[in-house]
């Protein structure tokens, strides 16, 4: 089973052999959390509190310069390649030890491993802002070589907004592109044609349809026929009369057309009389014109795109693909990019994947993927994404490696305290029950502060009045992983009545006791008449029960996070279709 998501710092499992041997991975995107545009921490300021001139963001605390970072920094002067050593002193030369030099430290020794596990074929796209991008360019140069630099692409990512602040508005993202060596996996990327009532830039009709034209004449010599006369009309002064190669003409023309080898032998001007014979050759009106090679709109794959794009929008705020994670990336851009630099079979790898976009936008391109994400927020948001676009089970269609798969592995978890582990706990124990967190910041290793009110998750289901029109309830969830008692489960009670909530669900580390056990049996049933069923109001699940296959017991259709679109695959069809 190819498809994986890994829970865990993304530099440990690469450096695992046995996850991430050598020339593993055909691509690799990413999009660390360091954004100018995220309003969190100022970069470029010295630990020890003085600011420096300039003012940069980044994502949380995730980039401080600490043990770990002057770690990371030496072993990067002492063990990496020459080059890449070389970068790092630079860089600490003309940066010093800050948030910022941390974020690049960190991020050169990523890049070490996935240069490692890339394909001699594979490409590496880094997403960043322009705050930044100068900087990664100067470690990926050092890594893979500035032989290797292939683009700089500028994505659009929002409108022009004015905030009041003296300079341009920061409207644009930064897309690095490198390959592994000089040979690597190409598809060439077309954006739609389409423009109204009229196809753009196709702008004559004839019996096969819209089409544009082509010059044919050129500036190399074809011989000395090229550059005579052909039908009264003569090539301008310098140039030829010239074809494209038989291989551009689509498919349709080339069965009209006699052999490959055969059309070789044929002089410039038999070859134009038989394109005339077919019909392909433009005549102007004026009587001075010049001829031109007919190109037809169905035959166009579209116009070629570049490396500035401002065709895919970002996420609206309404946008039914919109999932509420603050990074979240267009599947469109996604799709670009796999599209253009993989084939279908070929494995896809976004070492920090958050919301999992790129892996749901390789399963829809038929690539096999796989993810890491330091939270296990983000790989419960991945496994509901994963589940409501394509119906896939983890365990059974793809594996999660790092989550704890006993009592003892999940008491670990809840224990360690160096990692966040109340929250860590707290949200994939509620991934095990299909459960929104209530105050889980996405991104982040830590949860909402303040006050829950008793819930820690929301399940939302739907039932039908008498009218048959839906009407929304939900179950509430509360995680525990400490002691214990028979008040807690009052509590509960009291949030359910509180909160007008059909369900409560109690999710335990410990083991529940018999007074617990009678607590939730006092609170009685919630009745639907739709279903026409009872279900315990108040339910108890151990972390056990859990393991053991035990559900909430609750109506069905349920959602979870703002469920992601049941996807298309790549023909155009829903997955639905094909059941």
């Amino acid at each position: 089973m190819t498809n994986r998501l890994y829970y865990g710092d993304n530099l440990d499992i690469l450096r695992s052999r046995e996850y991430f041997p050598d020339a593993f991975v055909d691509l690799i995107y990413l999009d660390p959390p360091f954004n100018s545009n995220r309003d969190h921490n100022v970069l470029f300021k010295a630990e020890s509190g003085a600011e420096s001139e300039a003012q940069i963001t980044a994502f949380e605390d995730t980039w401080h310069w600490g043990e770990t970072a002057e770690a990371t920094y030496r072993d990067l002067i002492t063990d990496a390649p020459v080059k890449v050593s070389t970068a790092i002193e630079a860089l600490m030369n003309l940066i010093d030890r800050n948030q910022m030099m941390a974020y690049l430290v960190m991020m050169a020794a990523r890049l070490v491993e996935l240069h490692r596990v890339l394909n001699p074929t594979g490409s590496l796209y880094l997403h960043c802002d322009p705050t930044a991008s100068h900087y990664l360019k100067i470690v990926l140069d050092a890594i893979f070589g500035p032989v290797n630099f292939r683009n700089e692409i500028t994505w659009k990512r929002t409108g022009a907004h004015d905030l009041g602040a003296k300079q341009w508005p920061d409207i644009v993202d930064v897309i690095l592109m490198f390959s592994k060596s000089e040979k690597w996996t190409w598809n060439r990327a077309y954006a739609n044609i389409n423009g109204g009532e009229r196809i753009k830039g196709f702008p004559h009709t004839d019996e096969r349809g819209a089409y544009a034209t082509r010059d044919m004449t050129g500036g190399k010599a074809g011989g000395a026929e090229a550059y005579r006369a052909w039908r009264g009309r003569n090539p301008s002064s310098g140039r030829a009369w010239a074809l494209p190669g038989y291989h551009r003409f689509p498919k349709w023309l080339q069965e009209l057309l006699p052999s490959e080898e055969d059309w070789a032998r044929l002089g410039i001007h038999a070859k134009m009389d038989l394109l005339d014979s077919l019909g392909v050759i433009h005549w102007p009106a004026k009587e001075d014109g010049m001829p031109r090679l007919k190109y037809y709109y169905d035959d166009s794959p579209g116009i070629l795109i570049g490396n500035i794009w401002t065709d895919i929008p970002p996420i609206g705020a309404h946008a039914k693909e919109r999932l509420g994670y603050p990074t979240q990336k267009p599947l469109a851009l996604m799709r670009r990019i796999i599209r253009a630099s993989s084939n279908e079979g070929d494995l896809v790898f976004d070492p920090f994947c958050g919301c999992g976009t790129t892996c749901a936008a390789a399963h829809q391109l038929k690539r096999r993927w796989i993810g890491i994400d330091i939270t296990h927020l983000g790989i419960a948001l991945q496994k509901y994404r994963l589940g409501d676009m394509f119906e896939l089970e983890s365990g059974k269609d793809y594996k999660v490696i790092g989550e704890p798969t006993t009592v003892a592995g999940a008491r670990e978890l809840a224990q360690d305290s160096a990692n966040e582990g109340r929250y860590q706990f707290e949200w994939w124990a509620l991934s095990l029950v299909g459960a929104k967190p209530v105050g889980g910041q996405a991104g982040s290793r830590k949860g909402k502060k303040g006050a829950d009110k008793g819930i820690d998750g929301l399940i939302n289901f739907f039932e039908q009045d008498a009218k048959g029109k839906a009407r929304a309830r939900k179950v509430v969830v509360q995680v525990k992983s400490g002691a214990v008692k028979a008040g807690d489960i009052r509590d509960l009670a009291g949030t359910i009545e509180r909160e007008k909530a059909a369900i409560g669900v109690f999710v335990t580390l410990e083991n529940p006791t018999q007074p617990m056990l009678k607590e939730a049996l006092a609170a009685g049933y919630y009745e639907s008449d739709f279903w026409r069923q009872s279900y315990r109001k108040l339910q108890i699940l151990s972390i056990r029960d859990l393991f053991d296959g035990e559900r909430v017991d609750m109506p069905p259709q349920h959602g979870t996070f703002k469920r992601a679109s049941r996807a298309r695959t790549s023909d155009g069809k829903q997955q639905s279709d094909l059941i």
